[in-house]
């Protein structure tokens, strides 16, 4: 039979064991030390020590030698996510373990505008500060618009490489769905008028409009004169700020359709895909010229005396609002 002394010292034995199984298991579920919610990156590859130890870096939990104790022993098996991760303020190392195995990964956005030039799309992507790396101007026409994800710590090379990615699926799927009797016989040739239609209109409704007068022009022999074409060799696509001047409509180069037939030798920008399917769906229409038409659109015409009418209207307009 246990004396008193041994029921004691049994009881304070027991005790111990409760106050530091009280203690290891308040390590793991109680309130951390993040003073404040903050983003916590795991790079990949890292393994449970690393990621322990970053967390101890930055204050998230107490210890890391005991996060990865305990993340062992009552971790379930889950295996850590690399990206960037939303720690809330005080999180238990119970809770960080949670968000850092979930998939709950922080998506950000770079989103290229229809029409954005290659050296913009270049810019946006270097002033993007969560990549890494840098990037050289890409090629003329070779980058979908649209929103593209990334997480932190991602290559600018690698976001840049999923855009040309996507433009060259898309022109891929849009040339094999194309309509017949096109003036363009290539998909290099699409995208090329696609980049004049994506600068010459601003209006979805007016895009197989455009294209199927540029279409005709083609056609006909006719100079293009679209005037994004005499801007680019300027700037590169971005906006003149301007008025263009004498010497640059008369100017020879690649790109200038006041002094050549045909197409440009590249890309003006970047189109859309709307754009795209414009070019190769572009409108039945007899029309060969058009001219602002004072509300964001343009006044289309199938001979140059109609021409003529619509383009007194416009500088009727412009008089109106005092621009001459």
């Amino acid at each position: 039979m246990m004396s008193r002394r041994g029921w004691v010292l049994a009881a304070v034995l027991a005790a111990a064991v409760l106050l530091a199984l009280w203690s290891f298991l308040g390590g793991w579920f109680g309130s951390g030390p993040l003073e404040k919610d903050r983003n916590f990156i795991v790079p990949a590859g890292a393994s449970l020590t690393a990621v322990a130890e970053r967390l101890e870096e930055q204050g998230v939990i107490r210890s890391a030698s005991g996060f990865a104790l305990r993340a062992r022993i009552f971790g379930g098996g889950g295996a850590i996510k690399a990206g960037e991760f939303a720690i809330p303020a005080h999180a238990s190392p119970s809770r960080v373990l949670g968000i850092i195995t979930s998939d709950d990964v922080i998506r950000r956005y770079v989103t290229i505008p229809e029409g954005m030039p290659s050296i913009m799309v270049q810019e946006r992507l270097m002033a993007t500060p969560e990549l890494t790396g840098e990037v050289p101007v890409p090629e003329e026409g070779s980058v979908l618009p649209d929103s593209y994800a990334y997480q932190s710590g991602d290559s600018r090379e690698d976001v840049l490489r999923r855009m040309q990615a996507a433009m060259t699926r898309t022109l891929k799927e849009e040339w094999g769905k194309r309509g017949k009797d096109l003036v363009v016989k290539t998909p290099e040739e699409a995208l090329i008028l696609a980049s004049i239609v994506e600068k010459e209109t601003g209006k979805a409704s007016e895009r197989r409009m455009v294209a199927g007068l540029y279409s005709n022009r083609l056609r006909e022999g006719m100079l293009l004169q679209a005037d994004p074409t005499i801007i680019y060799p300027i700037t590169r696509g971005k906006p003149l700020g301007r008025r263009i001047l004498q010497s640059e409509i008369q100017a020879v180069n690649d790109y200038n359709t006041y002094t050549m037939v045909g197409l440009p030798r590249h890309p003006i920008t970047n189109p859309g895909r709307a754009s795209i399917e414009a070019v190769l769906h572009p409108a039945r229409t007899d029309a060969l010229y058009m001219v602002a038409d004072g509300t964001g659109g343009h006044a289309f015409a199938a001979t140059l005396a109609e021409h003529n009418d619509n383009v007194k209207k416009w500088f009727a307009i412009r008089r109106q609002r005092g621009e001459l």
